[in-house]
């Protein structure tokens, strides 16, 4: 283990593979709250994550698999409508804005969450893929 908590061949895998490849799998499975931390904000039905790297070396394996459809997918009825990724590299951040996502809004959800705040908590529970390929989708 490295001192993020991320096993030093998932790092490897992700460094070895240049960005004219298709991604590599890491030999692992681990959450991303290991490498990365998030902060959310509303906007109406509109919820936005950001997951920011704790380390710039840890942010490929960000760019790499935590893609739109895969945090699309993460939120299976939670989120309704599209959800779009925006990279910001020299920040190691990657910002996600998932529509229809507050079931209607602050003023108009019954949700004890209407703001959104546990999906940044919940969106860091989010696995790298392991050894088998599970979850690594790279539609961006």
């Amino acid at each position: 283990m490295t001192t993020s908590g991320v096993p030093e061949a998932c790092r490897n895998a992700v460094s070895a593979a240049d960005s004219t490849t298709e991604p590599t799998t890491p030999p692992c499975n681990a959450p991303i709250e290991f490498i990365a931390h998030s902060r959310t904000g509303d906007k109406g039905t509109v919820a936005n994550i950001s997951v920011i790297a704790y380390r710039a070396e840890d942010y490929p394996i960000l760019e790499r698999y935590v893609t739109a459809a895969r945090v699309k997918e993460h939120f299976h009825g939670i989120v309704r409508g599209e959800v779009e990724r925006h990279a910001l590299p020299r920040i190691g951040a990657l910002n996600f804005v998932m529509r229809d996502a507050l079931g209607g809004g602050v003023t108009r959800s019954l949700a004890l969450d209407a703001h959104g705040k546990s999906l940044s908590s919940a969106l860091l529970s989010l696995e790298l893929p392991d050894a088998e390929g599970r979850g690594s989708s790279d539609d961006r």
